[in-house]
C-alpha cells in the first residue's frame, strides 16, 4: 500500500521558504541547461533554415564549405542548361551561381573585426525570391556598385546600414537596402551582383551553383550522374543537407558544453536538496513512526519521501524554464566553424529543451533525495518514537 500524494505535496506547501531556497537552486540549473540547448537549437535552426529539401547545391569534391569549393564558368554553364533543373512560371530556370567570399568588418560597440560574408548573385535569378524579403530600402540595381545587407548584419557590423559605403576588396559599394531571409543564415550575408563583385575581389569563378530541382525524388541518381561527369568534378547534396552538415560541429559542441557546466551546477543543487530531505527526514520522525505504526512499509515510506523529492526538484525545474523564456528571440552571433564567418541567430527555447530541463530536475531530485529517503525507510519503530 502507497503513501497517498496529498501527504508529501501537503508538506511542500507547508514549507515554502526551504521549498523556494532549495528550488532556487536547481532552478539555476536547469535555467543554464536551458539556455545553451535555446543556444545550440537557433544556430542549427538559422543555418538548417538557410536550404531547401527541393534544392541542390553542387560545390568543387573535396570542399567542406562553399568558401573552399569553386565551380568555373563552364561548369557552371552546363548545370544551368540540366533539364532536371526546375523553371519559374516566366520559363527562367530556378538556378543561381554564387561567388562567396569573406571580409573582415568592424563590430558595433566592440573592439575588433569578424568575418562576414559576402555573395555575388545573378540578379535575374528567382531561385530565392520567396525566401528574401527587402524590408527596408530596396534591392541593388544590376550592373551597379551596390549592395544588400542581412538585417541583423546591419546591427551589428559599422558601415552597413543603409546609406553606408562599405569596401569590399578593390572598390566602394552603396549599401541601399536591408532584407531578412526567414530567419536563416543568409540573413548574416551581404549579397550584390556577382558580375560586379567578382572583379572587384579578384575572383574568377563561383563558389557553388544551387538550383531547384524539378524531381526531388530523383535526387540520388541525379548526384551520382553528375558526380561521375569528368567535366565538373563535383559533389553534389540536398541544400538541407548541406546546411544541416555546416550546423552539426558547432550545435553539437554548444550543447555539449552547456551540459558540462549544468553537471558541473548541478553537484551543488544535489547536495541543497539532500540537505533539505535530509532535514524534512529528522523533523518528521514521529511522523514516520505513525506511517510504520498504520502499516506502510519501508519500501513505501522510501518511495513517499523521493516522490517529495522530485516535486521539490521539479518546482525549480518549472522555476528554471520560466527564468529561460525570456531569452527566446533575443540575437546574438557566434563564428560557423565551417566557414569561419559571423553567422547571427535568434535564441530558440524548443518544448524539447523545457521537457529536457524538467527531466534533468526530476533527475536531480531523484539523487539527491536518495539517501535521505532511503534513512527514512530504515528507521526503526522505537528510534523513530524517541526521535520524535
Amino acid at each position: 500500500m502507497g503513501i497517498p500524494i496529498s501527504y508529501n505535496v501537503r508538506n511542500v506547501i507547508q514549507r515554502p521558504l526551504t521549498t523556494l531556497a532549495t528550488g532556487w537552486g536547481i532552478a539555476m540549473v536547469v535555467m543554464i541547461l536551458v539556455g545553451a540547448f535555446a543556444l545550440a537549437s537557433g544556430f542549427q535552426a538559422a543555418l538548417i533554415e538557410s536550404g531547401s529539401p527541393s534544392n541542390a547545391i553542387v560545390m568543387r569534391v573535396g570542399a567542406d564549405s562553399e568558401i573552399s569549393s569553386g565551380i568555373d564558368r563552364d561548369a557552371a554553364a552546363i548545370l544551368k542548361a540540366l533539364p532536371d533543373v526546375a523553371k519559374a512560371p516566366d520559363g527562367r530556370p530556378l538556378v543561381s551561381s554564387d561567388m562567396v567570399v569573406l571580409t573582415n568588418l568592424p563590430r558595433i560597440g566592440q573592439s575588433g573585426t569578424s568575418n562576414v560574408t559576402i555573395r555575388g548573385i545573378d540578379p535575374a535569378s528567382v531561385l530565392r525570391s520567396d525566401q528574401v524579403k527587402i524590408v527596408d530600402g530596396r534591392m541593388f540595381a544590376p550592373g551597379t556598385s551596390e549592395v544588400i545587407v542581412g538585417q541583423r548584419m546591419s546591427r551589428r557590423f559599422a558601415g552597413l546600414k543603409i546609406g553606408d559605403r562599405v569596401t569590399l576588396g578593390q572598390q566602394a559599394f552603396n549599401v541601399v537596402g536591408l532584407f531578412t531571409a526567414g530567419g536563416s543564415a543568409f540573413e548574416s550575408e551581404v549579397w550584390g551582383d556577382g558580375a560586379v563583385l567578382m572583379p572587384a575581389l579578384n575572383r574568377e569563378s563561383f563558389q557553388s551553383v544551387t538550383f531547384r530541382m524539378k524531381d526531388p525524388s530523383r535526387f540520388l541518381a541525379l548526384k551520382k550522374r553528375l558526380e561521375s561527369d569528368p567535366r565538373l568534378g563535383v559533389q553534389v547534396k540536398t541544400e538541407r543537407g548541406f546546411y544541416s552538415d555546416q550546423s552539426s560541429l558547432l550545435a553539437g559542441v554548444l550543447r555539449g558544453a552547456g551540459l558540462m557546466i549544468t553537471l558541473i551546477m548541478a553537484v551543488g543543487a544535489i547536495f541543497g536538496a539532500m540537505n533539505t530531505m535530509y532535514a524534512a527526514v529528522g523533523s518528521r520522525s514521529r511522523e514516520i513512526a505513525v506511517l510504520m505504526t498504520l502499516g506502510f512499509s519501508g519500501w513505501a515510506i522510501m518511495i513517499s519521501f523521493l516522490f517529495e523529492s522530485m516535486v521539490l526538484a521539479l518546482i525549480g525545474g518549472v522555476m528554471g524554464c520560466l527564468l529561460a523564456l525570456p531569452i527566446n528571440g533575443i540575437t546574438t552571433s557566434t563564428t560557423n566553424w565551417s566557414s569561419f564567418s559571423e553567422v547571427a541567430f535568434a535564441f530558440r527555447v524548443t518544448p524539447f529543451g523545457i521537457l529536457l530541463g524538467l527531466i534533468f530536475a526530476a533527475v536531480l531530485g531523484l539523487v539527491g533525495g536518495f539517501l535521505p529517503a532511503r534513512q527514512a525507510s530504515t528507521q526503526s519503530l522505537a528510534g523513530s518514537m524517541r526521535a520524535g
